[in-house]
């Protein structure tokens, strides 16, 4: 069976410039309804948290190293410091807890 890639390569073509294009033809006027606007402003947000989120949990194969890495993330962000620092701080969190788990297995 002989597959045309070219076919193929024009149908992802189509899909993804549609779903970029629909809501600037859909949408040509300012939005207007609060409840619309609030949502459409923490959809970024969300999807960004939901790809995160759970690849935190399986960087390491240690669970309770990772639950330490994101419960120091988490203090961190919510103490309103930087990306860089919170990314050490889990990182050192997840290096020390399993470093200090080695000694007591």
């Amino acid at each position: 069976m002989q597959h045309n890639y070219w076919i193929y390569l024009l149908i992802m073509f189509g899909v993804t410039y549609l779903t970029r294009v629909a809501p600037l033809i859909i949408f040509r006027n300012k939005i207007e309804n609060r409840f619309i606007r609030s949502f459409l402003y923490y959809v970024p947000y969300a999807v960004l948290a939901s790809m995160t989120f759970p690849a935190m949990f399986f960087a390491t194969d240690y669970l309770p190293a990772a639950a330490c890495g994101v419960i120091a993330a988490l203090v961190a962000a919510y103490m309103g410091r930087g990306l860089f620092t919170v990314a050490v701080t889990a990182s050192a969190a997840v290096y020390l807890v399993s470093l200090f788990s080695s000694f007591f297995v």
